[in-house]
């Protein structure tokens, strides 16, 4: 699901790249409940003036009734690759935007990611 989440939102130009970082560990409370999961850290670079898309297109398709999607500044990159990360993400916005479509199993998971 990862994966495909990913793919759909490089397709949409929401984001220029993704990183999938498996074997993460995850400690939270959850509707009182202390848990752990094994998770996948997914790192996704955009612009901020793809933001509102990103939000818009993971309530659309993460399985998560609350997942985590927390927007870090950059203040500093290396030139080439945040123009390149910029010209990746600004050619959707010249374009109409198009639908997000990613094969969802099964309802919403009722735990944060």
């Amino acid at each position: 699901m990862r994966r495909q989440l990913v793919s759909a939102l490089l397709q949409s130009r929401c984001i220029a790249c993704g990183t999938l970082l498996p074997g993460a560990r995850s400690l939270y409370r959850w509707e009182g409940v202390l848990k752990e999961d094994a998770e996948v850290v997914v790192l996704l670079k955009t612009d901020v003036s793809r933001w509102e898309a990103l939000v818009a297109a993971i309530k659309q398709l993460h399985p998560y009734e609350v997942p985590e999607l927390l927007a870090l500044p950059v203040e500093r990159g290396l030139d080439t690759y945040l123009s390149w990360l910029g010209s990746e993400v600004a050619r959707m916005i010249r374009k109409r935007e198009p639908r997000l479509a990613v094969g969802r199993r099964g309802g919403r998971r009722s735990r944060r990611s």
